[in-house]
């Protein structure tokens, strides 16, 4: 089980002076409980693979498929993909709508058939998880702040209960503490068996808690694997829109002057490592 995607390409405004090729020849898999994240420059196009993961957009060729079901317009299997892959998109605004926050986070759950008297309490758990509580409920989310409008935009796909779960940056307008509350929900969705897939330009999340990461370089697959691999492009290859997280570019410095010194983004190993020579001890 598993949202597979091949080859995929897609381009706006085809035949007019504005054509733009978004997409190029891209692909990469997620399972469910598992974390991939996408990464890239903003125009890198990433923004606009998350909306083929649900049926936003659609392909001009290649494939995208959600658990064996592909992804194609007027499919009958669109509704199924749609309540599997729950998307939270960039900007708050694009996806709050409704009155009071209650009937927000209702709306995935009733549009699925969830019996009425379970939707109160996915409600009050949904927002729970981001770390609200039920004093929310009667309040419009169109007058809530920048972080709080997000969180509850976050919280409304999660009552929906999806199987694979696509955040397009959705640490933007947060501050650390919830930045780490966010996390922490993603790793425990994941453990529990939800997919994650995390477009961000955040590389400091996405080496530390991704299975893997896709790296998109004006619409094109630049490189996709272990958050190691990633590393080693990253160090090799100068990217645009991309710059490796304070301890990962560190431990990249260390290595040009000795090879034995570990390629990590991981503080405490590179710690442990630097700790090790200055006492001239071997590495751990």
């Amino acid at each position: 089980m598993s949202i597979t995607v091949e080859a995929l390409c897609h381009t706006y405004h085809p035949g007019t002076p504005l054509e733009t090729r978004a997409l190029d020849d891209v692909s990469l898999q997620c399972g469910r409980g598992e974390w991939l994240s996408i990464v890239g420059h903003t125009g890198s196009g990433k923004s606009t693979l998350a909306q083929h993961l649900n049926g936003i957009l659609f392909p001009d060729s290649g494939t995208v498929s959600v658990d064996g079901m592909q992804v194609v317009e007027k499919s009958p299997n669109m509704r199924d993909i749609r309540r599997a892959v729950g998307l939270v998109f960039q900007y708050p605004e694009q996806q709050l709508f409704a009155e009071d926050v209650m009937e927000e986070l209702s709306f995935a759950p009733t549009n699925w058939g969830v019996q009425s008297d379970r939707i109160a309490p996915l409600a009050s758990a949904a927002l729970s998880m981001v770390g609200l509580d039920d004093s929310y409920l009667a309040r419009s989310p169109l007058n809530l702040s920048g972080g709080e409008k997000r969180k509850i935009a976050i919280a409304s796909v999660l009552a929906g209960e999806p199987s694979y779960l696509v955040l397009d940056e959705p640490t933007a307008g947060l501050d650390s503490w919830s930045r780490r509350e966010l996390t922490d929900l993603l790793a425990r969705l994941k453990k529990e068996g939800t997919g994650i897939i995390l477009v961000t330009h955040d590389l400091d999340i996405a080496l530390n808690l991704s299975d893997s990461i896709l790296m998109l370089d004006r619409g094109r697959s630049a490189a996709f694997g272990a958050p190691s691999e990633i590393m080693r492009y990253l160090v090799a290859n100068s990217v645009p829109g991309l710059r490796l997280p304070d301890i990962a570019a560190l431990s990249a410095a260390i290595g040009r002057s000795d090879p034995a010194a570990p390629l990590t983004w991981d503080r405490a190993e590179l710690k442990r490592w630097i700790k090790a020579r200055e006492t001239g001890g071997r590495r751990p």
